[in-house]
Order: structure tokens, then C-alpha cells, then sequence
């Protein structure tokens, strides 16, 4: 992920996660090393920023202008994104949009098989991963 520095172990995400839960953009966050010469692991959210991320990825059969146009669609209704490629997105939805809109137009996309996509609020408490950790 991208961040800022804060000083103090604090940062600020400056990215959408695309694999992160509970994650967002410009969540100021707690991140520290164990080592120095590790990058720090987040260890909580000190502020959220209100915003939210949606995460999807276009099934293999969805034409590109078809992607261009839905992409599009989705930042005229006030979202931006990230790509990590031609398939796989994270959506950013400020606090002031209708995130529930966003969740319906991707759900309707989904169900037509276009794409899938995910909520991305907490799966695991107190862990930023989807599923708990294998002992």
C-alpha cells in the first residue's frame, strides 16, 4: 500500500487496498516494525476517513469497451479507482456518495456476469486479512 507519513508510526493510505479488509483510502493507520529492516505492519486504525472501498474484477468474457463503459459509469457517479490490472479494480466511494448505489450497480453487473465483486469491511476481528491466519 501507499501512505504517508505522519511521524510517530502514524500513516495516512494514500491507495484504495485491493487485498486489505478494513482498509481505506486516507485511514490514518498505526504501522510498525518488529525489525528495521522490515516495512511496519498496520497494527489499527487511528482515524477513519469515512471513505469506502468496493473491490471487483471483470470475468474474462467481458468485452473491453464493455469495461470502459462501466469504469466510466462509475466515475460519473463520483468514485475513483485503481487498477492492478486489466481485470482486477478498487473502488474508492467518498463519504459523500451513496455507497449502497455503488453496491447495487456492481450487484446488477454481477448478476448479468460481467464481473464479482466484494464489500470489503472487516472479515477476521482485529485483522486486516480475509480469512483467520492458518496455525
Amino acid at each position: 500500500m501507499w501512505a504517508r507519513p505522519l511521524g510517530g508510526d502514524f500513516y495516512e493510505i494514500h491507495n484504495s487496498p485491493f487485498f486489505a479488509y478494513d482498509l481505506n483510502f486516507l485511514d490514518v493507520v498505526l504501522a510498525i516494525s518488529d525489525d528495521p529492516n522490515q516495512k511496519p505492519e498496520i497494527r489499527r486504525v487511528e482515524r477513519r476517513s469515512g471513505h469506502r472501498t468496493l473491490r471487483f474484477r471483470f470475468e474474462a468474457t467481458t468485452e473491453r469497451l464493455d469495461r470502459d463503459r462501466m469504469l466510466t459509469q462509475l466515475i460519473a457517479l463520483g468514485a475513483t479507482f485503481e487498477g492492478a490490472d486489466r481485470t482486477l479494480y478498487a473502488l474508492d466511494i467518498p463519504p459523500n456518495q451513496d455507497y449502497q448505489a455503488f453496491c447495487d450497480q456492481l450487484w446488477s453487473w454481477e448478476e448479468s456476469g460481467l464481473l464479482v465483486y466484494e464489500t470489503c469491511e472487516a472479515r477476521v476481528p482485529g485483522s486486516f486479512d480475509g480469512a483467520p491466519q492458518d496455525s
